[in-house]
């Protein structure tokens, strides 16, 4: 059952994602709990769908994709200039951020406690 909960938290972690990356510019500041939400499910992911053999491929994926995402969003002159669609990426580019960060460093947290305990 945890398993499950995991799974359907990353489907639907990473929906809200990018729902709210094209949403966000458009919202505003309305949508703060949403981003509350995304770090929520990050968290949950993290504890629940992650362990054992896949913790080092987990974390190898999600550095990458953390370091690809913090890049790409903190080139807002860059995404300013891409017409139409630059503020959208932006966006997702963030809310991924918001929601791959929490997961990642409770994955982390689990492997450094494990090996602290010998396992």
């Amino acid at each position: 059952m945890e398993k499950q909960i995991g799974n359907y938290s990353f489907i639907v972690g990473v929906i809200v994602a990018v729902v709210l990356g094209l949403a966000a510019p458009r919202l505003g500041t309305a949508t703060a709990w949403l981003w509350s939400l995304l770090v929520v499910l990050g968290i949950i992911v993290g504890l629940l769908n992650v362990s054992g053999k896949e913790t080092k491929e987990f974390l190898l994926v999600t550095v990458s994709l953390v370091i690809v995402a913090f890049a790409g969003s903190a080139q807002i002159d860059t995404w300013s200039n891409v017409q139409l669609i630059g503020t959208y990426l932006k966006g997702i580019f963030d809310s991924l951020l918001a929601f791959v960060v929490p997961a990642s460093v409770v994955v982390a947290l689990k492997d450094v406690w494990g090996l602290a305990r010998g396992e």
